[in-house]
């Protein structure tokens, strides 16, 4: 299961774009916790803080317990906008979590046992439709990632969502539709060369027979003319 992450913050008292920019260059970040059928509580974290959460890479999907003074909230990072520019966070957006909560998160793929593939050992290509997969899981148990055994899966097989074992108190968060997550393809050079192959047969059939109508037509515009003179004389 993913780790759950720590933050520091502070109430923040003022709203509005002056005051979020004050924050800004004070080296804060203003941001504010929603949910669980309660008023939205306006915070603000100190900008390093954020950054080291983001740079972890599995902050989106893991439950983050924001600490403001005494208390502590537990959450789910929902949005984290950024600075078109700098890249810089300018604000987030986090869940607040009831006890026994189930979320919607995206969690990312990883393929095992690649060399046991068939297909792959060839020189077939993994091609990844999904990186990720939309979960509906227990907000305690939000999974790190999700394993999709490759073993066996020739040129042409294909794995879908309906074949996989997801982590108990996990589901899919798609399902009206059995949805690919990867397949095993040719490889681009191998396609290449097929395809070279059926246009050098296509082109002897058509040197072989295509002097071959003409001919016949000749033939037999040559017997109509004999014959037509025959009559006539």
């Amino acid at each position: 299961m993913s780790d759950q992450l720590t933050l520091s913050a502070e109430t923040r008292e003022k709203a509005g774009k002056g005051a979020s920019r004050a924050l800004r260059r004070e080296g804060r970040i203003p941001a504010v916790i929603y949910g669980d059928k309660k008023d939205p509580q306006p915070i603000h974290v100190a900008e390093r803080d954020l950054q080291k959460l983001l740079d972890t890479g599995y902050m989106m999907n893991s439950l983050v317990e924001v600490t403001i003074g005494k208390d502590s909230v537990r959450t789910l990072p929902k949005d984290v906008s950024l600075h078109p520019v700098t890249d810089r966070p300018v604000h987030a957006d986090f869940l607040r979590l009831a006890k026994g909560a189930t979320v919607e998160v995206s969690v990312p793929v990883v393929f095992i046992n690649q060399e046991e593939s068939p297909g792959l050992k060839r020189g077939g290509v993994l091609n990844v439709v999904r990186h990720e997969i939309d979960l509906v899981c227990d907000a305690a148990r939000i999974p790190d990632q999700i394993e999709f055994d490759v073993t066996g899966l020739e040129v042409g097989d294909s794995i879908h969502i309906s074949a996989v074992k997801l982590p108990e108190g996990s589901e899919s968060a798609i399902t009206d539709r059995d949805y690919t997550i990867a397949g095993v393809v040719a490889p681009s050079a191998l396609k290449k060369a097929d395809g070279e192959d059926g246009d050098e047969e296509e082109g002897e059939e058509g040197e072989d027979g295509a002097p071959e109508a003409p001919e016949t037509e000749i033939t037999n515009q040559k017997s109509e003319n004999a014959e037509g003179e025959d009559s006539e004389d």
